[in-house]
């Protein structure tokens, strides 16, 4: 597959331009110019360039790839080392940010929701001119702490969970990786719960007085699914190899 044909596709498919981010979507380091077998990860660490390398890939796709805004622009240190590995190997490393959170199919927030057993109602939290979370319906309500077991079964990672009423778990938003600031919007929704990646310290406050049970499940936790999603819906409609690649991560 011509590389710069399967870059724009994507790009369409994601509707990249419709969001205001705070890194480039798309393809960030260019390589080889056909790409047959594809290496997905969460985050395009030195690690997930590694097993690329070792697996032959022509393409690394993830969520959180480089030049963020407000990073040194220096090719130093770490950032020399990963884009060595890149441009050593001849590899392109195409990533997608909050495109990838918010697509109503293959996102972050629509995997974690189909594997949750939730219903998608509506969205909201924008980041820009796009909402990025969504809320909907638990297909069977369940008690805060049972919820959480829940969570554990699926992620394979205990959340932190903070009880903020006592109510069975119904409706829910959620909005994967670091989204804990989104919870006073959920709270608007009229939530039993909200679910994210990450808790700062002033969230637990805010949980227990705006009575909203709260969920933080992991940054990498939460958005391992998306990324899969996308590889294996490319690799299916263009007839490339598509490899998914965990890098652990405790956050």
């Amino acid at each position: 597959m011509n590389l710069d044909d399967l870059v724009s596709y994507t790009d369409q498919l994601l509707d990249i331009t419709s969001f205001s981010d705070y890194c480039p979507n798309g393809l960030q380091v260019a390589g080889r110019p056909e790409v047959r077998h594809i290496v997905s990860g969460v985050t395009a660490s030195e690690a997930l360039l590694r097993a690329a390398v070792s697996r032959q890939a022509d393409m690394v796709l993830v969520h959180h790839g480089y030049f963020w805004k407000g990073e040194d622009p220096r090719v130093v240190g770490m950032k020399r080392k990963r884009l060595g590995l890149l441009l050593a190997n001849d590899i392109n490393l195409v990533a997608y940010h909050l495109p990838l959170d918010a697509h109503p199919e293959l996102g972050n927030n629509a995997q974690l929701a189909r594997r949750l057993g939730l219903q998608t109602h509506g969205t909201f939290g924008n980041d820009g001119p796009r909402d990025i979370g969504q809320y909907g319906t638990l297909s069977e309500p369940l008690a805060g702490d049972k919820f959480a077991r829940r969570l554990t079964a699926v992620l394979g990672r205990e959340p932190l969970y903070v009880p903020g009423n006592k109510r069975l778990v119904k409706r829910v938003a959620w909005c994967t990786g670091g989204a804990q600031s989104y919870i006073e919007a959920a709270a608007r929704l009229g939530v039993d719960a909200y679910i994210t990646g990450e808790i700062s310290e002033h969230t637990v406050h805010v949980a227990r007085e705006l009575e909203l049970n709260f969920y933080s499940a992991g940054h990498h936790a939460t958005e391992r699914y998306g990324v899969q999603a996308l590889g294996d819906y490319l690799a299916q409609q263009f007839g490339l190899r598509h490899e998914f690649v965990d890098i652990d991560n405790p956050a």
